[in-house]
């Protein structure tokens, strides 16, 4: 699926280098849930825009189902950690529009984003505009957007990082119970050991200044995920080992 192949980036200002991505290897197979975690300012945004083609590599290559895509835009699917929607479409529009995007006739769309907003609970908000939302809200539809677009891959930006924290363990189930019917590959970036631990099949641990992997680990956790997890053992020990190498 991705594969990232000696991704290396630095940024020059003032007549200054700073390096922010070294050495970066990693790759996300089909259907499977990698988290990347790290400390604030360890490149983890700058990574997920150059596997976006938002930024060109310094050296290095990014592999998309065999494919080399480095430097190049439209492979992915994109959730931000503010939901931009649309404000002048209502709830509905937003969730077609990804469906157009993909060449999906717009009454088709529209039929579709009203069952996809059925299944998720928020079918009496298809006519709203997004102001009228909370903020879970937005962010479910704001993943239901990058769900229904034609990209295989979904990269997600620490996307309840806004959230307080019971909406946040909200969202992380809810979005636990929409991918087990799915399966689409997911690169997620996100400040929470917790929330790694739950959610990934793997999690990719990062060094700052610059960006190195530091370590890699696979979570032993059956599917589906319950609400135990955060009892056990093995979760509490791997959530120390992961707290004690970013604290270092």
């Amino acid at each position: 699926m991705l594969e990232l192949k000696g991704l290396q980036k630095s940024f020059r200002s003032n007549g200054t280098v700073r390096e922010v991505l070294r050495d970066i290897n990693l790759n996300v197979m089909d259907g499977e849930f990698v988290s990347i975690i790290g400390p604030s300012g360890s490149g983890k945004t700058t990574l997920f825009q150059l596997i976006g083609g938002l930024q060109q590599i310094d050296a290095g290559e990014i592999w998309l189902d065999g494919v080399n895509i480095s430097g190049q835009k439209g492979h992915i699917a994109y959730m931000p950690q503010q939901a931009s929607l649309l404000p002048w479409y209502s709830v509905k529009q937003n969730i077609a529009l990804a469906l157009q995007i993909s060449h999906v006739p717009k009454s088709t769309a529209l039929k579709q984003a009203e069952q996809w907003l059925q299944q998720v609970g928020l079918a009496e908000y298809a006519n709203e505009y997004p102001h009228k939302l909370s903020g879970g809200m937005s962010q479910r539809v704001s993943f239901l957007r990058a769900l229904l677009s034609p990209q295989k891959l979904m990269l997600l930006d620490e996307p309840f990082g806004a959230l307080d924290a019971l909406t946040r363990l909200h969202m992380q189930r809810w979005l636990l119970s929409i991918w087990e019917q799915h399966r689409r590959s997911v690169l997620l970036v996100t400040h929470s050991i917790e929330e790694a631990l739950l959610l990934s099949d793997r999690i990719i641990v990062f060094a700052a200044n610059p960006a190195t992997v530091i370590d890699e680990i696979k979570v032993p956790f059956a599917r589906p995920r319950e609400g135990e997890l955060w009892s056990d053992s093995t979760f509490n020990e791997l959530k120390q080992r992961i707290y004690e190498q970013l604290d270092a």
